[in-house]
């Protein structure tokens, strides 16, 4: 409240914070806060010794790196990608002042859903039984469960690959994709929006091809990296736009030689094979791979060539990143000291 007789200002209500931090997870934010209910403090009114009211205490709630903040109707109005980020999820009221004839105004009341998604450096993206397991298992230090039926990988997967210099690079198994992912068949949804946190895509294919069960049609290796784009496509555009390499798995397979030759002239020319695929199944844009690398998770080949490409994959976006935030800063450079000169 505020104090009429004397024009004094009540203190204004405490704000609610959503703020990131390493080692939060979203089990144990239920777990602490049962009633998922979050309610700064109130502000102090207006006193004859102290006509300015305090502002009431702020509520801070520590979430995971890697959660988008979400509305009742779907609207993303926030991210915190990094320890330490903060989010403002309802302002707290003004308190009364000669404006308000000296009566507190409530403050923001909201409903936000947390959604928490994946962040690694690579997306490993394939159908079920591609062998996303057994090469994430290969080249870093994690173990998923691998099984050789079209065994679909239910939790996500982080693993690590160490570099000889120390450097590490978090790759991420995500459940496998099937056709119809999109409309959220299978995994679905759930799988595709940890893909859009990974700065890269490791598309992982058989080489000699994919059928989920007997009543589904068989496809090629190539047609598959054309299913895998379209969902990828009709899920979101810009998933589409990401570096991508290409992991052509379980060459120790008979005819394998003859169908990578076969696969690299089609992935030349992607144009000249579109119409082995029905029209709505056509992406509108194919993936262009940075590198397209042959492997073998039974026999161990080509997997250190895989490691050294994701390396300088991730190495040659960083300095392009690195290259535009020094264009940008020199930019706002240049303008400020062109403002002064001109301020003259």
């Amino acid at each position: 409240m505020g104090h009429p007789r004397l024009g004094g200002e009540g203190g204004r209500g405490g704000d609610v914070w959503f703020v990131a931090q390493e080692r939060m997870t979203l089990k144990g934010i239920k777990e602490k806060y049962p009633h998922k209910r979050f309610v700064a403090g109130t502000g102090a009114n207006s006193s004859v010794r102290a006509l300015k009211g305090e502002k009431g205490k702020d509520r801070e709630v520590h979430v995971p790196p890697g959660i988008s903040l979400v509305t009742d109707d779907g609207k993303q109005i926030g991210e915190l990608n990094a320890a330490g980020e903060r989010f403002l999820a309802a302002r707290g009221g003004l308190g009364g002042s000669l404006a308000t004839n000296f009566l507190p105004c409530k403050g923001q009341k909201r409903i936000i859903h947390l959604d928490l998604k994946l962040i690694a450096d690579v997306g490993l993206v394939g159908f079920p039984n591609a062998g996303k397991s057994s090469l994430l298992s290969k080249i870093s230090h994690a173990k998923p469960e691998i099984a050789s039926y079209p065994f679909t990988t239910v939790q996500p997967e982080l693993g690590k690959i160490m570099y000889a210099d120390y450097k590490q690079i978090s790759v991420a198994d995500l459940p496998g994709l099937i056709e119809g992912a999109h409309v959220n068949r299978g995994m679905g949804h759930k799988f595709l929006k940890h893909i859009e946190r990974t700065k890269q895509l490791l598309l992982v294919v058989d080489i000699s091809g994919f059928q989920l069960s007997l009543k589904t049609q068989f496809r090629t290796a190539f047609e598959t990296i054309l299913l895998l784009t379209k969902e990828l496509e009709l899920y979101k555009e810009e998933l589409v736009t990401k570096p991508a390499l290409l992991a052509v798995n379980k060459m120790d397979l008979p005819c394998a030689k003859d169908n990578l030759n076969e696969l690299m002239s089609q992935l030349q020319n992607p144009q000249d094979f579109l119409h082995l695929l029905e029209e709505e199944m056509i992406p509108a844009n194919t993936l262009e791979f940075k590198e397209v690398i042959p492997v073998s998770t039974y026999t161990g080949e080509g997997i250190e060539e895989l490691k050294a490409c994701i390396r300088k994959s991730i190495d040659e976006e960083a300095e392009r990143e690195n290259e535009e935030y020094r264009k940008k800063k020199l930019l706002l450079l240049q303008t400020s000291q062109e403002e002064k000169m001109n301020g003259r």
